[in-house]
């Protein structure tokens, strides 16, 4: 048996190499998208968490968009 075990160093095969290459940079782009799912899904859990602190008056208010807010001033005017 051979004890050279340098798969990527001096092979002399170049099919190897590139696939050797190419298996590294979509493990590393697998990496990144999961970094990636991993930040967004802890803002989830952060904003829902959040969301169970506040008190049930506010999740009963009217809805503070600006339509809303125009509609409660022209009722409030009459």
């Amino acid at each position: 048996m051979s004890d050279n075990h340098d798969y990527l160093g001096t092979s002399n095969d170049s099919t190897f190499r590139l696939r050797a290459d190419v298996l590294a940079l979509m493990l590393k782009g697998a990496g990144y998208a999961a970094v990636f799912c991993i930040v967004v899904g802890v803002f989830l859990v952060v904003t829902i968490w959040i969301g169970t602190l506040l008190p049930a008056e506010s999740k009963e208010a009217p809805d503070p968009s600006l339509g809303a807010i125009q509609i409660i001033q022209t009722t409030a005017q009459v």
